[in-house]
């Protein structure tokens, strides 16, 4: 048995008898190590001789899903951070200081669904002035919605599988992949999404993420902007809503791939 799947084990074993049951609807532990891998792959940064992957990794949580953990929080956190530590010895990954997994709440999210942010920072001992050290954007926080077709693809009972959020922003029938914290939208060629309309400003507005939501901000633009119809400074987005910059529409979805 790899050490991989046995720390899995006893990650499931948290959960079993009287915790198993109650989160056959909920957020999965097993599915949260999975995840924070998969992160913690999706974030490496190849420096001269090394591959640093981020040490600090937070999840958010719904209410509901935080309140079934706080019995064994502690304990979960402590096998979250083995099982990262794990695998980047595996893969030979180099990290800043020994993982660390934080849990916080967000209202925002539903019932089993989940949001994971990782950061790269530097903790204790300094490195050597020779090393070279990656400076990474921050990275944005990847949220995960259980599946709707789990039963038909054939998952094993008991499982909540989840699959990764995608957001994007239509112009004109393109659509345009939100896979930064901050997409700027506006004339200048250095925008995220360029708008070929003259009564857009240079640097018009952006799209902002804010932990597991998202913000639209008018950047001090000549004509400003409307959202849904009404003319706002900044709005949080929800699926579907229309922003209008100048005499475009621009429309902000969150969906599953």
């Amino acid at each position: 048995m790899s050490v991989l799947r046995a720390i899995e084990q006893k990650i499931e074993a948290l959960v079993e008898g009287v915790f198993g049951r109650a989160f056959r609807t909920n957020v999965q532990p097993v599915e949260l190590a999975r995840k924070l891998v998969k992160e913690m792959d999706d974030h490496r940064t190849v420096s001269v001789s090394r591959v640093y992957v981020p040490n600090e990794y937070t999840i958010y949580l719904s209410s509901h899903d935080r309140t079934q953990f706080q019995a064994y929080e502690d304990s979960l956190k402590l096998e979250l951070q083995e099982y990262l530590a794990e695998h980047a010895r595996r893969e030979g990954y180099v990290m800043l200081s020994p993982p660390a997994v934080l849990f916080t709440t967000d209202a925002d999210l539903g019932l089993g669904v989940f949001g994971i942010a990782t950061r790269m920072v530097q903790r204790g001992k300094k490195t050597a002035p020779d090393t070279p050290l990656p400076k990474p954007a921050a990275a944005a926080t990847m949220v995960y919605r259980p599946k709707t077709d789990a039963a038909a693809a054939g998952d094993s009972p008991g499982e909540a599988p989840v699959e990764r959020e995608s957001v994007w922003l239509t112009v004109d029938g393109e659509r345009h992949a939100v896979d930064k914290r901050v997409i700027v939208l506006g004339r200048a060629q250095d925008c995220d999404i360029q708008l070929a309309d003259p009564n857009v400003s240079r640097r018009h507005a952006e799209v902002r993420q804010e932990e597991t939501s998202y913000w639209i901000v008018d950047l001090g633009s000549t004509n400003g902007m409307e959202v849904n119809g009404r003319r706002l400074r900044q709005a949080k987005l929800e699926d579907g809503d229309r922003v209008t910059l100048g005499s475009t529409d621009v429309v902000f979805e969150r969906e599953l791939p």
